[in-house]
């Protein structure tokens, strides 16, 4: 599977119907749901060029449930790292980080 934006959307679409991608404020989401954003390229050089990029990417499962299944699946996906945990309006917010 090519390793892009679209394919990670497959893959986590695959753990909720809910994801949403860069999703401004004034959207209302449904929980459980997955919110992700790029955050990051990793670039690497060789004689001066760019010859690999690698697009970093925040991914927060939310959830009302403290034990969320999310949580678990998250935690599978290959060269996954798992950041945090906080909660803010009555839910949990697990963090991801992945570079895709």
């Amino acid at each position: 599977m090519a390793r892009d934006r679209k394919s990670l959307d497959q893959i986590l679409r695959s753990i909720t119907p809910n994801v949403y991608y860069q999703s401004p404020a004034s959207v209302q989401m449904k929980y459980p749901a997955i919110r992700y954003r790029r955050n990051d390229i990793d670039i690497r050089y060789a004689d001066n060029t760019s010859y690999s990029q690698e697009v970093g990417y925040e991914i927060i499962a939310i959830d009302q449930n403290p034990d969320s299944p999310m949580v678990v699946a998250l935690s599978k996906l290959p060269q996954i790292r798992y950041v945090r945990n906080y909660q803010a309006d009555g839910l949990n917010h697990d963090v991801f980080a992945i570079y895709w």
